[in-house]
């Protein structure tokens, strides 16, 4: 399987402004800048989208990790927050709250271990990556 997205970057860095379309086009030339990656303008980011992926994949890694081990999730929800510092992505946290009938908490925090460990955003990221497992 392979998945591919387009960026289109005009003028500098700082003044510049770019446009980012996804194969499935869900981003059709969606802007992006300086303004929306260093301070609060309008449009998206390499980050953000970075850490959709991250929770995105985390969450139905979790999935998968939990229906192994005989459980079903009613609800998983995963906030990733990553952090840009010195022109790298230094940490990528995953914050996870879930509902799963029947589940203990030493089984749930192993789950979110695997997962963590092993989904392939995870795989990808040469960072710190930590988390928060909620129970809920």
């Amino acid at each position: 399987m392979k998945r591919n997205a387009t960026a289109v970057w005009n003028g500098t860095g700082k003044e510049g402004k770019g446009i980012l379309t996804t194969q499935s086009t869900i981003l059709n030339n969606t802007q992006y800048s300086y303004g929306s990656r260093f301070e609060e303008g309008a449009g998206t980011n390499p980050e953000e989208l970075v850490a959709a992926a991250h929770a995105g994949c985390f969450s139905m890694k979790l999935s998968f990790v939990l229906g192994a081990a005989g459980f079903t999730p009613d609800e998983i929800k995963t906030t990733c927050e990553i952090t840009l510092a010195d022109g790298a992505i230094t940490e990528s946290h995953l914050t996870v709250k879930a509902k799963i009938p029947g589940i203990s908490k030493e089984q749930f925090e192993t789950a979110v271990v695997d997962a963590k460990t092993n989904c392939p955003i995870s795989k990808l990221l040469n960072t710190n990556i930590t988390h928060e497992a909620v129970l809920g």
